[in-house]
C-alpha cells in the first residue's frame, strides 16, 4: 500500500556567500619570505596595507581583527626563528601579518543536504499548532570538507515552515580539549581502534593511572620527530594523537545566532568532514532535555563514529564512541532510555540495520540484527534516517534502502515500544523516491535524510536532494500506521 506524501515547496540551496576565515600557512619557507617583506615595510605602508585590507574584510566577518591577531600568534614560532623579537612588533604589524595567514572557506558552495529538525528548546510566544524547530544541514565547500550548521524556523499549523533570518556572520567557536584522561578506559579505546599494543603499551605504561592531554601530546610529538621510527611505529603513534584530539568542547559566543554558529572539523579524526549528524531531543529520566547528535568523522582515510552534546546550542562536547557496535556509519541514538538502558540503531555491517543498549551514551557492543533488505528497493542495502521517533503505536524508524543504479529510496518501519529488536510493521513500498526534478546533483537519483519530528499528527520529513539540496515533505501519521499496519 503506497503513502500519499505531500512534497512542500520549499528549497535550501548552497550559499557559496556564507563563509569563514581560517588560518592559512604556506610552507615554513614562504612563509619566512613573505615576512621579510613585511619587516621591511615602514609603519606606514604597513598602516595603509592594513586599513585597505579591513576595509575589504571587516563587514564580513566578526572581530577579524581578533582573529588576525591570533593567526599571527600561530607563527610566532617561525618570527622568533628569523630572530624577531615577537613582543617588540606593534599591533598593526601582528595583525597585517595575520591577515596573509587567513582566508576565506566557502562552507556551502558545493552542496547543502542531509538534514534533520528537533524541537528548539525555546517554545515560548507562539501561537496554536505552531512550534519552534532547529534544523541541522551538512554543509559542503571546497575540496568536499564538511561541516554542521544550522537553520531556526517555525512550524505553523499548517506544517508550513517560516524561516527566522540568517545572521551576518560565521562565528567560530573556541576549543578547548579535555584535560584529564582515565588511563584504563583510554587503553581499552586504543584496542577498538586496534593499534597494536607493542607500539602503545611502553607509552601507556609510563603514564600515570590518569593523565594530562597536554603530557600525552608532546610525549608523543616528540617520540614523531625521530628519523628511525617504522612506518608502522609512526602510523601507530599518529593513530594515538588521532584519539586524544577527538576529545574536545566548543564555545560560542553568547552574541552569535543560532545560524552563525558552525560546528567545523577540529581534530585529525575528521580533517576531511563532518558526516551526517542525526540530532535528536533526549528525554532524560528526570524529565530534563538535552540533544544528541551522532555524526561520522572521516580523515580522507579513516571514519571514526563521534557523539556530540548540548543543553543550549553555544557549548558543545565533542566524544569518540567506541566498541564492538561503535563501527561504520549509521549510528542512531533512541530519544530516551528502554528499561533503564540507552539504545542506539547502527549498521555495522554496512547492509543491515542492527540494535545496541548500552549504560553509557559512549559505549556500544553487542548489536543485534534487527532488520535486513526484504524489497528490491533496498536490495543492496538498508539504514535509518535518524533517530527513532516515538509514537503510541511503537517506534518509528524512518530508513533508507539503496536498490538498483544505487537509487536511494525513504522507508518506514515500526518496532515494538518495550522491545525495539521486534518489527511490527514496513512499508512494501517506499514512503520517498527520487522525483525526476529531483534525481540529478553531487551524487545523482538520492532522497535521504538524517532524522524527522511529528507535529499536527504529521511527520515532518527534511530530506536531501542528491546530494546537493535539500527541502522537506509532510506525511499524514494516520494514512501512514494504516499502511504499516496493513
Amino acid at each position: 500500500m503506497s503513502v500519499s506524501i505531500l512534497r512542500k515547496n520549499l528549497t535550501f540551496l548552497p550559499d557559496s556567500s556564507r563563509v569563514v576565515a581560517r588560518f592559512f600557512k604556506n610552507g615554513d619557507l614562504r612563509t619566512r619570505n613573505l615576512l621579510s617583506k613585511i619587516f621591511l615595510m615602514t609603519e606606514t605602508e604597513v598602516t595603509q596595507a592594513l586599513e585597505q585590507t579591513l576595509r575589504e574584510f571587516a563587514s564580513r566577518h566578526r572581530n577579524i581583527s581578533r582573529l588576525f591577531f591570533k593567526h599571527c600568534e600561530n607563527i610566532r614560532g617561525i618570527i622568533e626563528g628569523m630572530d624577531v623579537n615577537f613582543d617588540s612588533l606593534s599591533d598593526e604589524q601582528k595583525m597585517l601579518i595575520g591577515s596573509y595567514c587567513t582566508m576565506e572557506y566557502s562552507l556551502e558552495s558545493a552542496a547543502f543536504f542531509n538534514p534533520s529538525i528537533i524541537e528548539d528548546f525555546d517554545q515560548s510566544y507562539l501561537g496554536t499548532g505552531e512550534k519552534r524547530v532547529i534544523i541541522s544541514f551538512r554543509a559542503t565547500g571546497e575540496g568536499h570538507i564538511s561541516s554542521i550548521v544550522f537553520r531556526r524556523a517555525i512550524l505553523d499549523a499548517n506544517n508550513n515552515l517560516r524561516l527566522t533570518k540568517l545572521g551576518n556572520s560565521i562565528d567560530k567557536a573556541e576549543i578547548s580539549h579535555k584535560q584529564v584522561y582515565d588511563k584504563e578506559r583510554f587503553i581499552k579505546r586504543l584496542k577498538g581502534m586496534h593499534i597494536d599494543e607493542q607500539y602503545s603499551k611502553s607509552i601507556m605504561d609510563s603514564l600515570p593511572d590518569r593523565f594530562e592531554y597536554y603530557e600525552l601530546k608532546n610525549t608523543l610529538g616528540n617520540l614523531l620527530k625521530n628519523q628511525e621510527l617504522t612506518a608502522p611505529q609512526r602510523v601507530a603513534f599518529k593513530e594515538i594523537i588521532w584519539l586524544v584530539d577527538s576529545f574536545y568542547d566548543i564555545h560560542f559566543h553568547k552574541d552569535s545566532d543560532l545560524t552563525e554558529r558552525v560546528i567545523f572539523p577540529i581534530s585529525d579524526s575528521e580533517s576531511n568532514g563532518i558526516e551526517d549528524a542525526r540530532f535528536v531531543s533526549f528525554k532524560e529520566e528526570d524529565e530534563t532535555t538535552k540533544v544528541y547528535a551522532t555524526y561520522t568523522a572521516y580523515n580522507g582515510h579513516t571514519i571514526l563514529p563521534k557523539l556530540i552534546c548540548t543543553e543550549d546550542f553555544y557549548t558543545f562536547r565533542i566524544m569518540p564512541l567506541r566498541g564492538m557496535g561503535a563501527q561504520g556509519k549509521n549510528l542512531a541514538l533512541f530519544p530516551k532510555k528502554i528499561k533503564g538502558k540507552y539504545a542506539m540503531l547502527s549498521r555495522v555491517d554496512g547492509v543491515n540495520n542492527y540494535l545496541m543498549y548500552s549504560d553509557r551514551t559512549t559505549v556500544w557492543n553487542n548489536p543485534q540484527l534487527i532488520q535486513e533488505p526484504k524489497y528490491t528497493w533496498e536490495f543492496t542495502q538498508i539504514g535509518n534516517c535518524g533517530s527513532p521517533l516515538w509514537t503510541e503505536k511503537g517506534w518509528l524508524i524512518i530508513t533508507h534502502g539503496v536498490g538498483p543504479m544505487r537509487r536511494y529510496s525513504i522507508g518506514a518501519s515500526l518496532f515494538d515500544l518495550d522491545d525495539p529488536s521486534k518489527e511490527i510493521g514496513r512499508l512494501e513500498e517506499p514512503l520517498l523516491m527520487p522525483l525526476e526534478e529531483e534525481r540529478n546533483g553531487y551524487v545523482p537519483n538520492v532522497v535521504y535524510s538524517c532524522g524527522s519530528m511529528i507535529h499536527n499528527d504529521s511527520l515532518i520529513l527534511p530530506y536531501a536532494v542528491s546530494d546537493y539540496s535539500s527541502t522537506y515533505a509532510v506525511v499524514n501519521m494516520e494514512e501512514l500506521f494504516i499502511a504499516l499496519l496493513n
